[in-house]
């Protein structure tokens, strides 16, 4: 099973602009691998900066501040970065790190990123982390005198000192694989505290890392009935349920964890190979070209899936072209001359 780890936050600040009040809810998909020292290093760490004005008119920012603070929250480094633009930290070290966005002096988001080299996770290539950021303005109807206007906010689960202690050593045995160590960890932080669903989808993980998929999917589906709309494991539970090839009810849980925002590539890519199985394609297709669609770069991979699928359905031409747009975002890849012969074969000639 391959993982996203993560985490969605909403923050909100109120924000005068013209004659209303704006709100402004960060969603954040968190992205943590794991953690050791904070010297120089060669990570890297970037995100795009995403930003959703649609809900809203009026005059808005530009631009952001984007702080990157260590373990002991001492800044490392500043970036303005622009809406819908991208911001990069290079040069760091394995450990644990914070991702503020700032507008004006008021903090809207914050999210904690952990770098562990030699973690392999989908969102990271080499020493390439990613952790990307959505923004989205929303109108504060209760200005307007309207009722129920709160945005409810989902955050990471927050623990006291000892059981955040307790939480990072799961995490570092998480990462070094002593699943048992870890097992033990986190069920002591659950029994402490039975509402902390990121220890419970922690705990899945470890399950499922183990082969226990009873124990896993027990874990998955306390964390879900903790907090509903926690992305992580609605997505783990449905990766367990396709492991299972119970594909009707990753279908389900699947197209749960793609509703919620910000999208998820990886939950519209699952969902995508759940309607595959079930001999659905263009349904399958549909979601993996949403998938691409919300992250085009990072999950290049799936023109390679869908060249697939349409090459064993006669369907070479199209095939011919998910390859070439492969090839477009991934100009090292090792087997590039066997694709381009498949592309010069099959690609269809315009007239």
């Amino acid at each position: 099973m391959t993982r996203c780890r993560s985490n969605c936050l909403t923050r909100r600040c109120d924000i005068s602009s013209a004659s209303f009040l704006l709100q402004l809810t960060a969603l954040i998909c968190a992205f943590c691998p794991v953690v050791m020292s904070q010297a120089g290093g060669s990570n890297t760490l970037y995100g795009d900066l995403k930003v959703d004005e649609s809900k809203v008119s009026g005059l808005k920012p530009m631009s952001f501040e984007v702080v990157l603070t260590g373990r002991n929250r001492s800044a490392i480094g500043r970036q303005m970065v622009a809406k819908n633009g991208r911001y990069r930290f290079e040069n760091l070290a394995n450990g644990t790190y914070y991702i503020s966005v700032l507008m004006g002096n008021s903090e809207i988001a914050n999210v904690r990123v952990i770098l562990l080299s030699g973690t392999g996770t989908d969102n990271r290539i080499g020493g390439d982390y990613r952790q990307d950021i959505a923004l989205e303005w929303r109108p504060n109807l209760a200005t307007h005198g309207a009722k129920g206007s709160v945005v409810s906010a989902l955050k990471y689960y927050e623990r006291n000192a000892a059981q955040s202690s307790l939480f990072d050593k799961a995490e570092t045995s998480m990462a070094e694989k002593d699943y048992a160590r870890a097992i033990s960890l986190l069920r002591q932080i659950v029994k402490t505290d039975p509402k902390d669903f990121e220890a419970w989808t922690e705990l899945g993980t470890a399950h499922f890392l183990t082969h226990n998929s009873s124990e896993a999917e027990n874990a998955y589906l306390r964390a879900i009935e903790q907090e509903p709309r926690f992305t992580l494991a609605l997505l783990d539970l449905g990766k367990l349920r396709l492991e299972q090839k119970n594909f009707e009810s990753a279908i389900e849980i699947l197209t749960k964890a793609a509703q919620i925002p910000p999208p998820s590539a990886e939950a519209n890519y699952f969902l995508g190979e759940a309607y595959l199985n079930l001999g659905k394609g263009s349904k399958a297709v549909a979601y993996m070209n949403e998938a691409l669609k919300i992250d085009p770069l990072g999950k290049a991979e799936i023109h390679l899936r869908l060249a697939e699928i349409y090459d064993n359905v006669g369907l070479k031409d199209l095939a011919a072209l998910e390859y070439e747009k492969f090839l477009e975002k991934r100009k090292d890849y090792a087997d590039r001359k066997k694709l381009q012969k498949y592309i010069a074969q099959n690609k269809k000639k315009l007239t």
